[in-house]
């Protein structure tokens, strides 16, 4: 049988180094995407991972090195259709690049691994857990600070509504809130909000924002007290 005659120990103990060198770079990149609970995560940077790692190796066994290399090119087109769906489109803004780019840094990682490139797997991966862990600080202080131009293409607002009678402690904690998160104001409006509230308008210095950040500080405004809701938006101006 085919079957039987295709078991070969030493090229089976290969492809469970490639695959486990996959897993386990793939899953240190997944970590730090868990942690920051993007779209893509742990496993799913595993499994893209391992996925590449296979198809790479199972290539490299069957045709040699110039097979592989035919592979590789399908594993680089086809997980732009997976960063695809990692995409979203709110409000103007743009989410999801860095985890679809992450996924296909994973593929590449996995596809060295298949390949028996390890040095260069562990490298490719320490690259890309460098790009989204020490760049991060580098991005956000530069996307945190005001452009200085009349026209502005992203604006974003921070609404919290209140009971009337508080507002001005409202506004004080919404200030010191987005103080706290390295938001600072451009304006600060109030709007009567029906018989009994107010709705206090922050608008944000910052023209690019961390979604992810803002949501988390609108819940926590959320949940004070004398505020019946918060929320925040983004929106495009000419």
């Amino acid at each position: 049988m085919q079957m039987v005659a295709n078991i070969n120990l030493d090229s089976l103990l290969d492809t469970l180094v490639s695959l486990g060198v996959a897993f386990v770079l793939g899953g240190v990149i997944g970590l730090e995407r868990q942690y920051r609970q993007r779209t893509a995560g742990l496993r799913t940077n595993v499994l893209v991972a391992v996925g590449a790692a296979m198809f790479v190796d199972m290539a490299n066994r069957l045709q040699g090195h110039e097979g592989a290399v035919h592979v590789i090119a399908y594993v680089v087109s086809g997980i732009g259709f997976l960063g695809a769906g990692a995409i979203m489109r709110e409000d103007g803004n743009v989410r999801g690049l860095n985890t679809a780019a992450t996924l296909w840094g994973s593929a590449c990682v996995g596809a060295a691994a298949g390949a028996d490139l390890i040095l260069e797997a562990v490298l490719a991966a320490l690259f890309v857990l460098a790009a989204n862990t020490l760049l991060r600080p580098i991005v956000n202080q530069i996307n945190r600070k005001p452009i200085d131009v009349e026209s502005v293409e992203v604006t974003n607002i921070v609404y919290v509504i209140a009971e009337r009678p508080h507002q001005k402690t409202v506004m004080a904690q919404l200030e010191q809130a987005l103080e706290r998160g390295n938001y600072p104001t451009r304006a600060l409006n109030l709007h009567p909000f029906g018989n009994d509230e107010v709705e206090i308008e922050a608008t944000l210095a910052s023209t690019s924002v961390d979604g992810d950040d803002l949501d988390l500080l609108v819940a926590q405004l959320q949940a004070l007290p004398f505020v019946r809701q918060a929320f925040w938006s983004p929106s495009t101006a000419e």
